[in-house]
């Protein structure tokens, strides 16, 4: 399994859409809850945030390679999690 880190701000609403889209994609799919997540609140760790090429969140990387930028909808989280299965 592909490790996921996920780059968020507490108080992003398309942060927040993603990580309900998180919930429900492992809900509604039992195999993709094997999947664990890193998450990194920007702000509250930008020395982590600071090594990373990205502009927007929320970011996910799959593997180490950014496969999502900016605002996300449920089939993406559920296609970029069955990724990290691969």
């Amino acid at each position: 399994m592909k490790p996921v880190v996920l780059f968020y701000l507490r108080n992003c609403p398309y942060c927040k859409k993603a990580l309900r889209y998180i919930d429900e994609a492992k809900a509604a799919h039992p195999e993709l809850a094997a999947v664990a997540i890193e998450m990194i609140e920007e702000s509250e760790r930008p020395e982590v945030a600071d090594r990373f090429d990205y502009y927007y969140v929320p970011t996910f990387y799959v593997g180490g390679e950014k496969v999502h930028e900016g605002g996300i909808w449920p089939d993406e989280v559920e296609a970029l999690l069955r990724r990290a299965l691969e």
